[in-house]
């Protein structure tokens, strides 16, 4: 198996990869954990990869980064790239998108993500992006992480945070981003 470094330091993330790619030939690995990567993108797709480029030239291996994040239409796009830094912790992070919106009737929103495959020697291979619409509701559920509890899905009828693991992965973003993703990364090798 070829080793793909997931280049991130979310361990929520890890275990979507993980589960998402369980079935291919790769052995993914987490990055190591003094690596840091600053994300000085304009855009989720810059992130992704400037993640991935930077954990594929310093451990000499492929590496897997995604960027994502919630975009709410009545914030103008906020949180959007500042998603896992509006507030402390993923409660307070949900109170304050909460707080902003309770002027507005318009609810709308979607998670995005932008992921990248970079080969060892830091060029991007594959270059993906996904996108799940939504709205924000009072949170609901108990399961996921994030803005999950408050991410209500119209097409599932349900949030993020209310569904079991393998319906997420078939709604969210991140799953229609792999779902992308996966015929091309199998090529690779």
């Amino acid at each position: 198996m070829t080793v793909l470094v997931v280049a991130t330091g979310n361990p929520g993330k890890v275990t979507e990869f993980s589960a998402y790619l369980k079935d291919t030939p790769w052995e993914l690995q987490p990055k190591p954990a003094d690596l840091d990567v600053v994300e000085t993108g304009k855009t989720f797709a810059e992130n992704a990869a400037l993640k991935a480029t930077t954990v594929a030239q310093a451990t000499g291996h492929w590496a897997i980064a995604d960027d994502s994040g919630l975009a709410v239409r009545a914030l103008n796009g906020a949180p959007g790239l500042y998603s896992a830094r509006y507030g402390l912790d993923d409660n307070n992070r949900i109170r304050r998108v909460l707080f902003e919106l309770q002027e507005f009737d318009d609810r709308y929103a979607e998670f995005l993500c932008a992921i990248a495959v970079a080969r060892p020697d830091g060029s991007i291979a594959i270059a993906v992006e996904g996108v799940c619409p939504g709205e924000i509701v009072e949170p609901e559920g108990v399961g996921g992480f994030g803005y999950d509890p408050i991410f209500y899905v119209p097409a599932a009828g349900k949030t993020f945070a209310a569904m079991p693991k393998e319906e997420k992965r078939r709604y969210s973003h991140r799953g229609r981003a792999i779902a992308d993703l996966l015929p091309k990364l199998n090529r690779l090798i």
